[in-house]
């Protein structure tokens, strides 16, 4: 199953991953944009913020390119937004990293912290536990996931009684997997790296756009 005719915006803030996102995206029928250019940003049906490395140096790219505030702007014109893995990791209040607290974008309550498990990082397949009714995870709700990180969102506030939190867990960690909340969804895990599964989800989130 393809969704032809969707524009996808892929947000360019000196992060990496880009093209393999891009690469699973237009896999799913859709015109698909690697850019920083924020009107590109704001038009397209979707716009998904990837990330990997340092929360800090995420947030000071995303910065950089007003990414903070295209996220919010379309947030609250309900258009569509996808973070996966530091882009997820953004999206909360903050991260804490060597003992230095920055502040991510603030759309979520929540700490991104270093995880307590004693195997790090996070680095494999791991089955989430799916929030009931999920679209995002819709017919791959018992399939595994790639992850690859040492932070996450190890407890999440709970006054978004609309947000539906998925979790996972990870040598007796548990790790907040992935959030849908009205426009805006995002993945701990890497769907561009998960197989079929992973290409099945980012169909079910292209068909919301």
């Amino acid at each position: 199953m393809t969704v032809p005719g969707r524009r996808v915006v892929v947000l360019d803030y000196g992060s990496g991953n880009l093209r393999s996102a891009e690469r699973a995206l237009a896999a799913t029928g859709s015109s698909v944009t690697v850019t920083a250019d924020r009107r590109a940003a704001l038009e397209a049906d979707g716009l998904v913020v990837p990330g990997v490395g340092a929360f800090a140096a995420c947030m000071d790219g995303l910065r950089a390119v007003g990414g903070d505030e295209i996220i919010a702007e379309r947030v609250a014109h309900d258009r569509p937004v996808l973070g996966i893995c530091v882009g997820h990791q953004v999206l909360f209040s903050a991260g804490v990293e060597h003992g230095e607290r920055t502040p991510g974008c603030g759309r979520w309550p929540g700490v991104v912290e270093q995880l307590r498990s004693t195997r790090l990082p996070h680095m494999g397949w791991n089955t989430v536990d799916v929030t009931p009714g999920s679209r995002l995870f819709a017919d791959v709700e018992d399939e595994r996931f790639y992850f690859v990180h040492s932070y996450g969102v190890r407890a999440a506030a709970d006054d978004r009684p609309d947000a539906a939190l998925s979790w996972t867990e990870h040598d007796g960690d548990t790790v907040l997997a992935a959030v849908e909340d009205g426009p805006l969804s995002s993945t701990q895990f890497h769907p561009e790296k998960s197989g079929a599964a992973g290409a099945r989800l980012l169909r079910n989130w292209v068909a919301t756009l």
